[in-house]
């Protein structure tokens, strides 16, 4: 059984960045890189066109950043991987992005070392297949119900 391609949109407002994942990217047969934009503004142009399955997403970017942006990519029901190096595991940034309904975050510092991770993890945002970390989802879980009792709200 051939397995459908993934459609991956890439957002970072760095063009190193953004020309690195597109070619770890299309090194997986499976992965299909239909798009790169240095913004949100530009992202919103290609998800107008292209059909997109999943998206990196950079927290820090001109305009629009990333965790506002997060809003309008769920909106349209598609996943986003969050990328950045504020987002590594049992950072505040990391949980408000799940919080606010990132697929999954990925430390960007780990892109090249953990590149194999990286794939699999996009590949499982596009099908709604991500497993948080332990760590993660209690720290998920914690700030979810701190929301409920009128606490912080990540």
């Amino acid at each position: 059984m051939i397995e459908p391609e993934i459609n991956v949109l890439v957002i970072d407002d760095s063009l190193v960045i953004r020309a690195m994942l597109a070619g770890l990217f299309e090194k997986d047969r499976r992965l299909n890189v239909v798009g790169v934009a240095a913004s949100a503004e530009e992202a919103t142009a290609i998800l107008r066109e292209r059909q997109v399955d999943v998206v990196t997403l950079d927290i820090d970017m001109p305009g629009t950043d990333g965790l506002t942006y997060l809003q309008t990519l769920n909106a349209r029901h598609v996943p986003a991987v969050m990328l950045s190096g504020s987002t590594a595991e049992g950072s505040e940034t990391r949980i408000g992005a799940l919080m606010l309904g990132a697929a999954a975050c990925f430390n960007k510092a780990d892109t090249m070392k953990n590149a194999n991770a990286l794939i699999q993890l996009i590949k499982a945002a596009a099908l709604n297949q991500v497993k948080l970390s332990r760590t993660d989802a209690a720290a998920l879980l914690k700030a979810k119900q701190e929301a409920l009792r009128g606490g912080a709200t990540a």
